[in-house]
């Protein structure tokens, strides 16, 4: 069982001190005056650009990421970067399209816009479908992740290592949406920096154990060449078919859509990554971001870099008794716990607490947005309409509490996965591409009727499970067939939603009625010369990397 030394709580602790400390000043400047639900669920006009770039990152950099991408990195390799670089693109037309939609129409949650554009019955029937994945999909394997690498590093029982994140997250959740965006900031810092303390240990181990001698950023510099050398067939972008992990991350998925549709639903219609720009203004929100666009670009590699060092350190058999269990099969989650145990006294700490970080602020995150869904979509409109700002908030505090105890109750049934983040991809994608065709037609297409997108919400989730099992439906006919890669279902899903929401649409006298309560301005995809720079920069980026590695 491996421990930390005295230097790696003294670490751990100052971390804590100035997480907990700085949340609890921006809580104490607020609470003289009576927050009200804009304040707790969004931190209306408070968030700087930085604050809700920071914060968008937080959200999304979890412990899915530091253990199931490093994972994932480990069995297929620098594929699964395609996830991160992809969100990159997507986050600038997420900026430009989707954004001023939602201000110009005072958006504050995703099933409002439905109920706005569509109905009360698709708004209330996403918003159950949203909580239900929140809690079960994304809390629980937050919590179970973060859990086996913390007990792993530390000796803390799994347990108590659930109920201790849970603990820490729900003091920052309560503070509200203001706490969780600037606390966010820290939390990066500590996460991106624990990040690359981890992925330079890795590539000196994997130069060290080539037998070379060189020191510093030099010997960091021949471990990546050592990586590339050793592990080529992990430096590559596209899987063609009859790869082993085709069916994981199937190569025309980058091409054909699949791909782009996943990351367009998560970072475009999802309610805990576009509340953090919820509250502020165009141009600040925008700037947000782009900033965020930016810092996507290196999650590479401080998650993937390391499981692909893990890798090759496993091949020399450096590493193949911590990577396999008691029945000798290897475990790629286990890539990132093995690396941080290896660190030096002080840098454990410190790799403690950005992994925490990491944990705490997505599942703070993600828990502020249960509250609001839960909230303002559900219980003030069906349980209590004339509820006081007190009461919701009150309302939202208790959603919180209630689903932190669900979550820890789930989390240890995650034990028996190998790659966690492909679960959390491949389970959250069954309803995806229904959610993205109702929102993307009410957005730009004014005959889109509540009857189109109430049979495309009953129908999704019945599609994709048909698709999952395609091959069994086959095979019960006489006929042979392959499986469907859950990306491709994503596409395929996806036009026949549309479709689907054409046909239903244009049979539907409402067709002809005006827009239902939402305004499209224009004007507003107009961006400013500076956003227009940092994107053609992101994209030029993108461009070197999937030449050199496709």
């Amino acid at each position: 069982m491996n421990h930390l030394a005295t230097a790696d709580y003294i670490v751990f602790l100052v971390y804590f001190i100035i997480v907990v400390g700085y949340g609890y000043w921006i809580y104490q400047r607020k609470r003289s005056a009576q927050m009200s639900t804009t304040d707790f669920f969004l931190a209306e006009g408070s968030l700087t650009w930085w604050a809700i770039g920071a914060s968008l990152i937080a959200s999304n950099i979890s412990a899915e990421h530091f253990i199931g991408m490093a994972g994932s990195g480990f069995a297929m390799g620098l594929a699964i970067s395609s996830y991160e670089w992809f969100a990159a693109a997507v986050l600038i037309i997420v900026a430009v399209f989707f954004i001023p939609i939602y201000l110009r129409n005072h958006i504050y949650t995703m099933p409002q816009f439905l109920a706005q554009r569509y109905s009360d019955t698709v708004s209330t029937i996403l918003a159950v479908f949203w909580l239900v994945v929140y809690v079960l999909v994304n809390l629980a394997s937050i919590l179970y992740l973060g859990a086996i690498a913390i007990e792993s590093l530390v000796g803390i029982s799994f347990t108590a290592c659930t109920i201790g994140l849970a603990v820490f997250a729900i003091f920052i959740t309560l503070g509200g949406m203001k706490v969780i965006g600037y606390t966010d900031v820290i939390q990066v810092v500590v996460l991106i920096f624990g990040g690359l303390v981890i992925t330079y240990l890795a590539l000196q181990l994997v130069a060290k154990d080539t037998g070379d001698t060189a020191l510093g950023m030099t010997s960091v510099w021949n471990g990546l060449l050592s990586l590339r050398q050793k592990a080529d067939g992990h430096f590559h972008m596209f899987f063609a078919k009859g790869h082993p992990y085709y069916d994981v991350l199937p190569g025309m998925a980058l091409v054909t859509g699949g791909m782009w549709l996943n990351n367009l639903y998560y970072w475009g219609c999802n309610q805990y990554i576009v509340q953090r720009a919820l509250g502020a203004d165009l141009k600040t929100a925008r700037s947000g971001i782009l900033f965020a666009a930016f810092l996507k670009l290196m999650i590479p590699l401080i998650v993937v870099i390391p499981g692909i060092a893990a890798f090759v350190l496993y091949q020399s058999g450096l590493f193949r008794e911590a990577m396999t269990d008691a029945s000798g099969a290897v475990k790629p989650d286990q890539a990132y716990p093995v690396l941080m145990n290896l660190l030096p006294v002080g840098m454990k700490g410190l790799a403690f607490a950005a992994l925490t970080a990491a944990v705490v602020a997505s599942l703070a995150s993600k828990c502020n947005s249960i509250s609001t869904i839960f909230t303002l979509d559900l219980y003030k409109k069906y349980v209590d309409k004339n509820a006081s700002d007190k009461k919701l908030v009150n309302v939202g505090r208790w959603a919180v509490v209630v689903s932190f105890a669900i979550a820890i109750g789930i989390a240890p049934m995650l034990r028996s996965l190998d790659q966690v983040y492909q679960y959390i991809q491949e389970y959250t994608n069954f309803i995806t591409p229904g959610i993205f065709a109702i929102f993307l037609l009410g957005f730009f297409w004014k005959r889109a009727t509540n009857r189109a997108a109430l049979t495309v919400a009953i129908l999704t989730l019945p599609l994709s499970t048909l698709l999952k099992f395609w091959p069994e439906v086959m095979d019960m006919v006489g006929i042979q067939s392959d499986p469907i890669p859950f990306l491709h279902r994503t596409t395929w899903v996806f036009c026949i939603d549309v479709v689907l929401m054409i046909l239903v649409s244009l049979t539907d006298p409402a067709s002809h009625a005006p827009r239902k309560g939402i305004i499209v301005d224009r004007s507003l995809f107009r961006v400013t010369p500076s956003f227009v720079v940092g994107s053609v920069g992101i994209f030029s980026i993108l461009a070197v990397l999937y030449s050199v590695f496709w």
